[in-house]
């Protein structure tokens, strides 16, 4: 199991029968229908189609399907805020889209770039694109470092792929001077940025800030950590 399917099966992602029963009624809310506004229609079919298929597919474990928008589509939309409104987000590690199909669909003129190495996600990412009708989306299969050289991006942003020195080896070679990279990460990132300090200083990034990505009333804040790439 890797490091991004161990955070996928998180064994304290428990859920009661309240939670479930809130979950299911959240995705038609008029709350978050305002907050996705124009991108609501795709964005509730992604999470459709993660509630029907995403278990049988190996993308989301067993414990997370009552908490889709919540944990994971409400979670990935946080992100958006801090990202570029138009030139390319690349997405390492994507699996199920999260939050790269997210983001695809939240920022339409952006070309979003959704690499991943399973043969299995990236067929099914490449469906999620067609289904949903999102022209934006290139799907890439490959690890990240495969993709070092071939383009540069704007902003990387990942979601529960490795630590932070790795994932700054793994993505910051893709992040043009300049660009940023955006990751969502847990609560204890903190501890995560003095050990990539060296790292960081090998691409002259500058400070990581640790920001709150918030969403809709109610939804716990996300933890991002957003970091650009020195000249």
């Amino acid at each position: 199991m890797d490091e991004q399917d161990a955070a996928r099966n998180d064994p304290s992602m428990e859920v009661d029968v309240d939670e479930e029963r809130d979950s299911e009624t959240l995705g038609v809310s008029p709350v978050v229908r305002e907050y996705f506004g124009d991108s609501y229609d795709a964005i509730s079919r992604f999470a459709a189609m993660l509630l029907d298929q995403g278990e049988l597919r190996g993308l989301i474990g067993p414990r997370e399907v009552p908490r889709i928008w919540e944990r994971h589509i409400l979670n990935s939309a946080a992100v958006v805020q801090y990202l570029p409104r138009e030139g390319v987000v690349a997405d390492v590690g994507s699996g199920a889209g999260l939050p790269g199909i997210v983001i695809a669909a939240m920022l339409p003129d952006v070309e979003v770039l959704l690499i991943e190495p399973m043969e299995r996600r990236t067929a099914w990412l490449a469906e999620v694109a067609q289904e949903l009708a999102l022209p934006n989306i290139q799907v890439k299969r490959g690890r990240a470092e495969e993709f070092h050289g071939a383009f540069e991006a704007d902003a990387v942003t990942s979601r529960a792929v490795a630590g932070l020195s790795k994932l700054v080896r793994m993505s910051m070679p893709l992040v043009r001077v300049g660009g940023e990279m955006v990751i969502l990460k847990g609560r204890s990132v903190e501890q995560e940025v003095e050990p990539a300090r060296k790292v960081l200083r090998s691409f002259k990034s500058g400070e990581p800030e640790i920001l709150s990505g918030e969403t809709i009333p109610g939804v716990e804040a996300t933890t991002i950590l957003r970091v650009a790439r020195g000249k």
